[in-house]
């Protein structure tokens, strides 16, 4: 490893390992082994919907355009029977839970729908999938933070309104540009005016959190337009706001029709990423990560990254992952229309959802790298204490040559030894200083996996 500072766009790190280093299981584990002893008083509940009503030219997601012949009835079906054999799973595993906790309690801390569009389903379908997480898995959705993900096509009052009725917390909207031309550019067919009424839908519902997302580094974006998107996004008052950089990426849309690997656009990027921080900070919004700002005055919505930063993740649906502290575990992965296609219908016809199938075990080397990987990109940073209080170990030791390089190319804010935390600067490259934690065998996995 050097202390050359590489090139600010690497990979978009959310989770770690990426499904890319994910294989086959060798004698697909019973989830109740899988889950044996793994605390389960605070997890974390998902559902994923593999369905959108258009893919965007950027998206590398797991989801596939429309569901013909009933596929959203027969995937939730699916969906039922993977549930309840999860949570069959999980009752006849044995608990981890502390002191005070009864042998075998599950209990879910927090809940997300995502995708894909969760939205793509119908009102009643979305009625469905609430009681597909509250009636199988046991979640009280009116009880703990509930996020949802839609679009502005999507976000209609009637699927709204039962999203509301059912407990949502925080409705996360991709709008990406208010520019209309930027959106085609984007390959994301779109009107300013149906983002706005979506918006102004979203609002009635009085959801305590609304979450905008926007792009920077699309073809023909400009400083200025830049601002006329963060303003108008702004003037909704959104909760949260998340600024994302484009990339393009293998099998995309955009793919196809262009090929950006230069530094100009890396330093276009790095500028509107600056842009748009610094205006929010000066609109009273917190920086929590790269990404993610949150107004001063927010309601709190649990984890931060509404994902599970150690473990204990349950993820429903055939593009969901799940994570125990010792597996990570998902079904197989594809960007291809094609792949997408032959995974969810070999998903719709499955029976016995009591294996995990795919996935990665995970050892100390691996949760330590994972544990400093999320932490640090959070702009709080990692108190080293927990650290040490969970593995018994220094990450300045585990982790000597990393952290020397960061703080040579002045990544480190210099908190002192108690804490790890990212500069400006830091959290500006936080898509290159991910990758730089990746373990030797996650690199060779990713590296050897071909993409379809």
């Amino acid at each position: 490893m050097t202390s050359a500072t590489p090139r600010p766009y690497q990979s978009y790190v959310y989770a770690y390992p990426h499904k890319t280093a994910y294989r086959p299981l060798p004698g697909r584990p019973a989830l109740r082994d899988v889950w044996q002893g793994e605390r389960k008083d605070a997890l974390s509940l998902y559902l994923h919907i593999p369905f959108c009503e258009v893919r965007c030219g950027f998206c590398n997601l797991f989801t596939r355009i429309g569901a013909p012949d009933g596929l959203t009835g027969r995937y939730l079906d699916a969906l039922d029977r993977q549930a309840t054999a999860v949570r069959d799973a999980l009752d006849d595993a044995g608990t981890g839970a502390g002191a005070g906790t009864a042998p075998g309690q599950v209990r879910f801390a927090n809940a997300a729908f995502g995708g894909g569009t969760p939205t793509f389903l119908t009102a009643d379908e979305l009625d469905r999938l609430c009681d597909i997480a509250e009636k199988r898995m046991g979640a009280d959705l009116r009880a703990v933070p509930l996020s949802v993900e839609t679009s502005p096509a999507t976000a209609t009052a009637d699927r709204l309104a039962v999203l509301a009725g059912r407990g949502t917390t925080r409705l996360s909207i991709g709008v990406q540009s208010f520019i209309d031309e930027e959106a085609r550019a984007a390959v994301r067919p779109q009107r300013r005016a149906d983002v706005e009424a979506a918006l102004a839908r979203i609002r009635d519902t009085a959801v305590p959190v609304l979450n905008i997302d926007l792009i920077y580094g699309i073809d023909g974006q400009t400083p200025a337009t830049w601002r006329t998107s963060l303003d108008a996004a702004l003037a909704w008052r959104p909760e949260e706001l998340y600024l994302y950089p484009l990339y393009v990426r293998p099998l995309t849309g955009l793919a196809r029709r262009t090929a950006h690997t230069d530094r100009d656009w890396d330093e276009q990027r790095l500028d509107l990423y600056r842009r748009g921080r610094d205006h929010l900070l000066a609109e009273g919004y917190e920086q929590v990560s790269m990404r993610m700002f949150r107004r001063a005055d927010a309601p709190a919505q649990g984890p931060d990254d509404h994902a599970c930063q150690t473990d204990g993740m349950i993820g429903l649906g055939c593009g969901a992952r799940s994570y125990t502290s010792a597996l990570h575990y998902s079904f197989d992965y594809a960007v291809g229309m094609g792949e997408i296609r032959a995974i969810i219908d070999d998903y719709t016809g499955t029976e016995d959802f009591g294996q995990a199938v795919h996935g990665r075990f995970m050892d100390g080397d691996e949760a330590r790298r994972r544990h400093l990987l999320q932490s640090l990109l959070q702009a709080r940073g990692l108190p080293v204490d927990d650290y040490r209080a969970r593995f018994g170990s220094d990450p300045y030791e585990d982790f000597r040559a990393e952290l020397a390089a960061f703080t040579t190319r002045g990544w480190l804010d210099g908190s002192g030894p108690a804490l790890l935390r990212l500069s400006p600067e830091g959290l500006a490259h936080s898509d290159a200083l991910g990758p730089e934690l990746f373990s030797p065998a996650v690199r060779a996995a990713m590296a050897a996996y071909e993409p379809k």
